[in-house]
């Protein structure tokens, strides 16, 4: 059987989480039909973000690092989009796999496509309905130029369905994020002495949680009631310290009882958050991820693309409002969470389904 050149694409630190048990399973039980090359975009880069859960993923170091860095989504769209073209045209490979909803997954899949290389989508098929998320249009965009389209949850069927892309092209194979959480678990060292019982973490990231200084100031004044039943970890990202510090809002959150964190490697976080009595966050990933722990979650955030982490698993819909926040807060309270279940094909195995797939 002939050898496929696979390229599988990594733009921001979610990214790495989804393609480490791709990259993982061609290792171990094809390398003899597949060959991968990794691609860094480096949409979004620096040392803590990024190379260091290259490391702690176990991931070897890219073939190719792009380097496009920052910029308005027209902008950092266009590096990726001209620098990708140069590895195409130089590795012709038979697949481009793209991961997730950034925008290195649009751009690199766009070029994919124009080229003439199949294009494989993992994640495919969620959807938030809100067109004011850049990520929604990423999603979207990418969907329709997928050749293979990897679906997480049944939610993603049903979506793709409606949009009518070819039956064939659709497989349901369960959560890569999940892959990863599992792996990593099982060789998960606990940390040296014990850490006061119970508290919350907190993640803050998107840009209209964290842009706006009305919202920010509001978010941040809930977290702080909450703060006062559950001390808060709260392992920020460089935008949202930055935003912090600019508002002059860092330096009271000690004295809160919220720990500002620097951005934590994957086992450190894993370490820290799967013990939490309660999860707040605006993450897409970390709402699966405690669901597939059975850690109480409350997603602030107006929608989710993920509804299973509802419907089945651990998470609350929160809103971005201090109203909102604090009325999850008080159902979390007063049920001692939310308890779920393990959504479908949420096994371990998903990596190993979408290879298989990919090798025929």
């Amino acid at each position: 059987m002939k050898t496929k050149k696979i390229i599988l694409v990594a733009g921001a630190r979610p990214n790495f989480i989804k393609i480490a048990p791709l990259l993982r399973v061609i290792d171990q039980s094809y390398s003899d039909h597949l060959h991968p090359i990794i691609v860094h975009t480096g949409q979004h880069y620096d040392y803590e973000m990024s190379q260091a859960f290259f490391e702690d993923l176990e991931l070897r170091r890219p073939d190719y690092f792009l380097g496009v860095g920052p910029g308005s989504h027209a902008v950092q769209t266009a590096r990726i989009m001209t620098a990708f073209e140069e590895v195409c045209t130089r590795e012709k490979p038979e697949i481009v796999v793209v991961v997730g909803d950034v925008n290195s997954t649009l751009a690199c899949a766009l070029v994919a496509k124009k080229m003439g290389i199949q294009v494989a989508h993992v994640e495919a098929g969620l959807r938030s309905r809100d067109l004011t998320m850049p990520e929604e249009i990423n999603r979207m965009v990418t969907d329709v130029l997928a050749d293979y389209l990897f679906v997480s949850e049944r939610s993603g069927l049903a979506n793709l369905q409606h949009e009518g892309r070819p039956p064939e092209t659709v497989h349901f194979v369960g959560n890569v994020m999940v892959d990863t959480l599992f792996f990593q678990l099982a060789s998960l060292e606990e940390a040296p002495g014990n850490r006061p019982q119970p508290y919350a973490v907190l993640t803050l990231h998107r840009p209209a949680n964290v842009d706006a200084d009305a919202k920010l100031r509001e978010i941040m004044e809930a977290i702080a009631l909450i703060a006062r039943d559950l001390p808060v970890e709260f392992p920020a990202h460089p935008r949202t310290r930055q935003r912090l510090e600019a508002l002059g809002l860092a330096p009271g959150l000690e004295n809160r009882r919220i720990n500002l964190l620097p951005p934590l490697p994957y086992k450190t976080f894993l370490r820290l958050w799967k013990d939490a009595a309660l999860v707040l966050t605006d993450s897409g990933g970390l709402q699966e991820e405690t669901t597939a722990l059975g850690v109480p979650c409350i997603t602030i955030r107006e929608n989710t693309e993920r509804p299973v982490t509802i419907t089945e698993g651990t998470n609350i819909l929160g809103g971005t409002d201090y109203q909102g926040i604090l009325a999850a807060y008080e159902t979390f309270n007063s049920t001692g969470g939310k308890k779920g279940r393990v959504p479908e094909l949420w096994d371990g195995q998903a990596a190993a389904r979408i290879v298989a797939i990919l090798a025929q």
